[in-house]
């Protein structure tokens, strides 16, 4: 199978076959995590697919990133993507399982877009298996990472279904984690919400909003519009 671009404003992200595709969600994540580490001067990306959420939060702050991911193929594509990128120098790529991951110090920030549908059927496709289920690193494993790999200081952003973020968000709570900052996504105003993206830490209360992407017409709504703006080409 043929690579594939996604050309952005400031970086292209090159992929080979349909493990690890550029969705719109994983966008929605990054430009609204962008927001949060300006400052942070270490980041850890978990599950780095072929790199789009380290790409996007690497345009938005100076931040030296991580990136780990145990599929070969997504990891020689990261790799890829980051060396052609405008900040080789700030973005590393890992061939690395999170759970035997043990950097010299812990991460004041960590971005994951992990596995999805835990309890649904799989598919025949076992790299896809891998990457859309939690065959390799379910909830409390994930969970379990973070908090060894945080700073105890440190904030991390979760993007998962609406209804798996519920059982995330009930076990970070049990784990003393706030939820700090919640999006709640939706494709159009007559969908429910299909996506939820929370920033956790310690302390502090909760700031809701909401994301629509498509209006009636199916064209992309302001608030989208201006959310990806200073990554999309055509908006």
């Amino acid at each position: 199978m043929g690579n594939s671009y996604f050309r952005f404003k400031q970086f292209t992200v090159q992929q080979a076959g349909s493990a690890m595709k550029v969705c719109t969600d994983a966008c929605i994540q990054g430009a609204f995590t962008a927001a949060f580490v300006k400052q942070e001067p270490r980041i850890l990306d978990i599950g780095a697919g072929t790199g789009l959420l380290s790409l996007m939060l690497a345009q938005q702050s100076g931040a030296i990133i991580d990136a780990l991911e145990l599929d070969e193929a997504a990891f020689r594509q990261a790799t890829h993507n980051f060396k052609s990128s405008p900040w080789p120098g700030r973005l590393h790529a890992l061939h690395q399982d999170v759970q035997a991951y043990a950097p010299a110090e812990p991460y004041p920030f960590i971005i994951t877009n992990p596995p999805f549908y835990e309890n649904d059927l799989k598919g025949p496709d076992h790299r896809r298996n891998a990457a859309m289920h939690t065959t390799t690193l379910d909830y409390t494993a994930l969970l379990s990472a973070i908090n060894r790999l945080l700073t105890p200081g440190g904030r991390f952003s979760v993007l998962l279904p609406y209804e798996g973020f519920q059982r995330f968000r009930e076990m970070a709570e049990a784990a003393g984690y706030t939820l700090q900052e919640l999006l709640e996504v939706r494709q159009t105003p007559g969908h429910g919400f299909f996506r939820s993206i929370g920033i956790f830490g310690r302390g502090g209360g909760t700031h809701m909003r909401e994301l629509t992407v498509h209006d009636a017409g199916r064209q992309y709504t302001p608030a989208f519009t201006t959310l990806l703006k200073d990554y999309y080409l055509y908006l």
